[in-house]
């Protein structure tokens, strides 16, 4: 693309630039393959994560977005069908273990919620989920994730 500049006297050059960032699958804690053909599309309550336990806030303002860590393990919260961290002492439905998040997730700073894939069966790494996890404190569920902790 030519333009010309203000005075008419000299062509400009108009050069667009482009970047791209690439993340690789981080994904220490899955410890197999089984179950991850089957993942669930779930949406989790941004207000109930922490920077720096849940997800990566964004320090670069070309990269503006915040990362959602693959392995959170989460709870559905049962007054909003929302996700949120699995807690064992909560009460509003996270104390029953749903799956974990399977994918890194790109959210926008502020977002309310926010989509990712829920690996609910499956084998996993207790000792490499991100923020831990007291698998002793695991209530099974008939109806609740079916991922067998090594």
């Amino acid at each position: 693309m030519t333009a010309t500049s203000q005075n008419g006297d000299h062509p400009l050059t108009v050069q667009p630039i482009t970047s791209t960032v690439t993340y690789t699958a981080n994904r220490p804690w899955l410890a197999s393959l089984h179950g991850t053909d089957q993942t669930e599309t779930v949406t989790l309550d941004a207000s109930k994560l922490a920077a720096g336990t849940h997800y990566v806030a964004s320090t670069d303002p070309a990269q503006p977005y915040s990362r959602l860590l693959s392995g959170i393990p989460l709870g559905r919260i049962t007054a909003s069908g929302l996700y949120g961290p699995y807690d064992p002492a909560a009460t509003d439905g996270r104390q029953n273990l749903a799956g974990l998040v399977f994918d890194e997730t790109l959210f926008a700073p502020g977002q309310p919620k926010i989509p990712c894939a829920l690996l609910w069966h499956g084998v996993a790494r207790a000792a490499k989920i991100p923020g831990g996890i007291d698998t002793t404190k695991i209530t099974l569920s008939p109806t609740g994730a079916q991922i067998r902790f090594v």
